[in-house]
């Protein structure tokens, strides 16, 4: 079987697109419109769910700080995506802080607000349970890479999932991050990365500018990750 990248990411830009108009209005009601600052704090890791959120504009981190207080970054959210229900649904603290990439825009939908449209809407609730069942695979599927496979292949591979989550409008891709947040996103140190980086440049698989990241040859960078 060939590489396929959707296997490790997931859009949930259409998440409410599938339910009726009706249901959808009453889940707007409830809409809070809030803007955030890059690198400011949404929520934090184990804290208590206050609602849900719909980005409208910039890209936010959502991590995990382990015991030697290292950041890992588990997934990056991008406009019209949707994130923090499912500690909600589950009735659970967060698992992961989130953290605005850059400026960012959302909704907010307050979380008794958003219980009750659930509990109204059997579509809302379909859309939410194939969205986690979706959301599972590509976690236990990055978890499997990560854990295993050298750190050439995690950047490799986190390039390529990058590069689909910076599209604007299905083009560019260019990818604008940190080396901090790229080797915290491939679970390696930033030293490394940049050594990973610098062979990939001068291979000519990308280009550098500052912090930008320019993919040139996307199938030798999955050649590296081809493990099927």
């Amino acid at each position: 079987m060939g590489f396929e990248l959707e296997k490790f990411y997931f859009a949930n830009d259409h998440l409410f697109d599938g339910i009726p108009m009706s249901d959808k209005m009453k889940l707007e009601k409830g809409i809070i419109k809030r803007k955030i600052k890059s690198n400011k704090t949404i929520y934090r890791e184990g804290s208590t769910p206050k609602g849900i959120y719909i980005l409208k504009k910039g890209k936010v981190k959502i991590y995990q700080t382990n015991q030697d207080a290292r950041k890992q970054i588990m997934y990056i959210y991008t406009k019209g995506e949707s994130f923090g229900y499912r500690p909600i649904i589950c009735n659970e603290t967060h698992p992961v802080t989130a953290m605005a990439l850059e400026d960012c825009s959302y909704n907010f939908i307050p979380s008794e607000h958003f219980v009750e449209c659930l509990k109204q809407s059997n579509e809302l609730s379909n859309a939410l349970l194939v969205s986690l069942s979706h959301e599972f695979s590509v976690w236990v599927n990055n978890i499997s890479v990560f854990a295993q496979y050298p750190v050439k292949s995690r950047v490799a591979l986190g390039l390529l999932v990058l590069k689909e989550k910076y599209k604007i409008d299905g083009k560019g891709g260019e990818i604008n991050l940190s080396r901090v947040d790229l080797a915290s996103y491939v679970g390696t140190v930033k030293e490394t990365a940049v050594r990973v980086l610098q062979e990939f440049r001068r291979l000519k698989f990308i280009e550098t500018q500052g912090r930008k990241i320019l993919i040139l040859k996307p199938e030798e960078l999955k050649a590296i990750v081809n493990f099927y």
